[in-house]
């Protein structure tokens, strides 16, 4: 028993992933840094909840609605909030007020509240509105792309967008990536040279520091429940 996830990657540019989950037996996780804004979406014991987590900058520890049944959206990395600035969510984020089973509230307008195939619907929705909003320097600098700024302007806005530094994003990503191929199999060796991490110790420290687990129990499952999709049910 724990925490049961699938996940699937999403067409729309503003959206990196999918999410639904159902915790059972479980009251507590290991919660794991991450680089986005998202929507949450839950029903527990009859009654409708709703949340905006901001971005985490390490691992913790976070407590799970037990019986819980969730809908999560990852926005891709650099969606910013009109209500509020990223920086301000940062290791936390907003709880939504007045959520029911059919809709939410949320920068001041009522909302349907989506399941999971209505999630990038929703997300169109809340662009043309205004609510969301992007900054496309981010996703040029993640591909590697030079803009045609001094480094300094880059950093700024990045980090407005972003509440991070481009060290830090690359660093939670990579963390991430690399627990995900250990859950999968691979040993911590081909994972550090993969990621192009310097040794094996500094892939453990990353996974520490920003998923909470040693290489041994991802690949073993073992640590208990985590907010992290290690089983791989990943949909189309």
């Amino acid at each position: 028993m724990g925490l049961r996830f699938e996940i699937r990657a999403s067409d729309s540019p503003w959206v990196d992933s999918v999410w639904t989950c159902t915790s059972e037996r479980v009251t507590t996780m290991t919660s794991v840094a991450g680089a986005r804004l998202g929507l949450v979406f839950w029903e527990q014991d009859g009654a409708a909840h709703a949340a905006v987590p901001g971005p985490e900058t390490r691992t913790g520890t976070a407590p799970v609605p037990e019986g819980a049944v969730f809908t999560g959206i990852d926005l891709a990395v650099g969606t910013t909030l009109r209500m509020a600035p990223t920086a301000d969510l940062l290791d936390g984020g907003l709880t939504l007020p007045d959520t029911s089973r059919r809709t939410f509230r949320l920068d001041g307008a009522r909302w349907q509240t989506p399941g999971p195939d209505d999630t990038e619907a929703l997300v169109e929705r809340l662009v043309r509105a205004g609510v969301l909003d992007r900054e496309p320097l981010v996703a040029d600098v993640l591909r590697g792309h030079r803009p045609a700024f001094s480094q300094r302007t880059v950093e700024r806005r990045f980090r407005a967008a972003t509440g991070l530094t481009r060290g830090a994003v690359r660093q939670i990503e990579r963390a991430r990536t690399g627990a995900l191929l250990l859950a999968a199999g691979a040993q911590a060796a081909d994972v550090s040279a993969e990621l192009e991490y310097f040794d094996e110790p500094h892939l453990a420290r990353a996974l520490r520091t920003y998923v909470g687990r040693t290489a041994r129990q991802l690949r073993e499952g073992a640590g208990g429940a985590i907010a992290l999709d290690v089983a791989q049910r990943r949909t189309s």
